[in-house]
């Protein structure tokens, strides 16, 4: 890489730590340190909530999830402005308003504490895990690019995080979620801006090129419970899965809970309500575009260099036999997308967008044969996806934007990983090292465990992001990881504002939610995981209302403090 874009890296590092530690101002308490003093304006909470879900696994994978299946993906997010609607009237003021530092404080309040210990638990094992996928979204591609170790990558980006959420607590990860978010945008729009310049053919004509290999298919109306960018997974499973993320995990509920007031933290969820789809449309159209761009400059056969460089030394005849006939086939692809560009009349373009489409074809079975020779060559999944958009942004981009855009993935995951850590250290002091171990002592006490927790967090992110590396398309390992727990955990929340659901009802009910949703995932692989959390959260419903009499626990009131006796 250029030395002008590593120099924009640089600065930007640099830039967060060196701020984030200006930040750590009033964080001497723990009501400072984890919850910001409740003093957080509402678009600061928003653009923290919406730069917390959208990480470096985003700009990588769904960017390439776009290049190789268009739109289809958006389908996700269109439960989202539904659950935010929810989540206004139910969970936020009652969390809000509880007094709470995290949304397991309150289970106890209206169960008990075994409830609340079991549910803290799952969600600490899941974000821990999820924690790792981000981080191992840049750190892959740092490696593969850049051709250094893969534990120096994920280095690069788990030291300065943990350093300045160490120091700076949820307000210092706030406001550089503010400035992440302004970046990741500005990088996003400048790949357009430069995809619209650089291609021969129109806008127009790029959609219409798109649009003839499906990838502007945004709406499927099947009702497939295997297929997982469908209309009605998105809707209804999708609305799960927000509902339980943005509702019940600690690294949601804790940026409202920053918010000066319950009117405010319900602005700061209606932020992405708004602008989520739209943004994540963005994503999505920007792999579109590379792959639009792709039709007419000849892309790599293999996307991940460092693969391609085993491939060349290990079986180098066979593929360089294979790139000859890639040539040859691209070139015939691209007079066909030429001609499709050019095609006016009816028949014309009808015969022109079948000869491209058969084109097409033919480079997608040269493009499977050098996957599956790099697969048996390297003995490894070749997760080609993950490279698509990083290839394209340090050999097209001009120089400047590519460090812009290496600069965007890496805040986007310092972003979400910084979040997280913070979450994931709140919930280890106050659901379990003040509730178990250390009840009574000093805010300089919990704020020394505090800091500690956050090391120990970003060292365990830091050794699942080298296992996450080989899962797969990131974006959807990170969704596959949520969702296994998601949904029983959203259930034991639905049960609090159950007046008929018990404690003890409820335990039980998360138990079997959690073996439920672990039946389904190994006994049927195929089913998508956004049912998961539909599953998860019906069986823990039923469960508990079925055992309902069974353990204490009154409904609080609506401000979430204790019934009256």
């Amino acid at each position: 890489m250029h030395p002008l874009n590593w120099a924009i890296v640089v600065a930007y590092l640099l830039w967060v730590v060196v701020d984030g530690i200006r930040k750590s101002k009033g964080t001497d308490t723990i009501s400072g340190y984890f919850i910001a003093d409740k003093s957080l304006a509402w678009w600061v909470v928003g653009l923290s909530v919406m730069a917390t879900q959208l990480s470096a696994v985003t700009m990588i994978g769904t960017t390439g999830q776009g290049a190789t299946d268009g739109l289809r993906f958006v389908q996700l997010y269109f439960g989202l402005p539904l659950a935010m609607v929810i989540l206004g009237v139910t969970l936020v003021p009652l969390l809000h308003g509880s007094g709470v530092y995290t949304a397991y404080e309150y289970l106890e309040r209206r169960f008990d504490a075994k409830t609340r210990s079991l549910t803290a638990f799952l969600f600490l094992l899941s974000r821990g895990m999820s924690c790792g996928t981000i981080i191992a979204a840049p750190g892959v591609v740092l490696s593969a690019i850049f051709g250094i170790p893969l534990a120096w990558s994920v280095a690069l980006i788990g030291i300065p995080t943990v350093l300045y959420t160490m120091i700076g607590g949820v307000q210092a990860v706030a406001w550089a979620d503010v400035k992440q978010m302004l970046l990741i945008v500005v990088a996003l729009l400048a790949i357009v801006v430069v995809l619209v310049l650089q291609m021969p053919v129109s806008p127009n004509e790029a959609l219409e090129i798109a649009g003839a290999t499906g990838r502007l298919q945004t709406f499927d109306f099947s009702f497939n419970l295997d297929d997982t960018y469908t209309f009605w997974s998105g809707v209804i499973g999708g609305t799960f899965l927000m509902l339980s993320y943005f509702g019940t995990d600690q690294s949601q509920v804790q940026r409202y809970l920053t918010a000066r007031s319950v009117n405010e933290a319900k602005s700061s969820l209606l932020m992405s309500a708004y602008w989520k789809i739209p943004l994540q449309a963005l994503v999505l159209l920007v792999g579109v575009g590379v792959f639009v761009y792709y039709q007419f400059v000849q892309p790599p056969l293999l996307f991940n260099p460092a693969q391609e460089e085993v491939v060349l030394a290990e079986a180098g005849a066979t593929y360089d036999d294979l790139q000859e006939r890639y040539a040859a086939a691209f070139s015939l692809r691209e007079t066909a997308a030429l001609e499709v560009a050019a095609a006016e009349a009816e028949p014309t373009a009808e015969a022109a967008m079948q000869t491209f489409l058969a084109r097409e074809a033919d480079i997608q079975a040269l493009r499977g044969e050098a996957l599956a020779l790099a697969e048996e060559v390297t003995g490894q999944p070749s997760r080609d996806v993950n490279y698509i958009i990083p290839r394209f942004v340090l050999s097209e981009l001009p120089i400047g934007l590519a460090g812009l855009f290496i600069a965007g993935v890496i805040a986007a995951a310092m972003s979400s990983i910084s979040s997280e850590l913070n979450s994931l250290a709140t919930t280890s002091v106050i659901d379990f090292y003040r509730r178990w171990v250390q009840p009574e002592a000093t805010d300089a006490h919990y704020l020394k465990v505090s800091k500690g927790a956050t090391a120990l967090w970003g060292t365990f992110a830091c050794v699942v992001a080298t296992y996450a590396a080989t899962l797969g398309s990131l974006i959807e390992v990170v969704n596959r990881f949520g969702s296994f727990f998601y949904g029983s955990i959203l259930g034991v929340f639905l049960l609090a504002m159950m007046p008929r659901a018990k404690g003890t009802g409820a335990f039980i009910g998360l138990i079997v939610g959690m073996g439920s949703v672990a039946a389904v995932t190994f006994g049927a692989p195929s089913s998508s995981f956004l049912w998961h959390n539909v599953i998860g959260a019906g069986v823990v419903v039923f469960v508990g209302l079925v055992l309902g009499g069974l353990g204490s626990g009154d409904v609080p009131a609506a401000d979430g403090s204790e019934p009256a006796s």
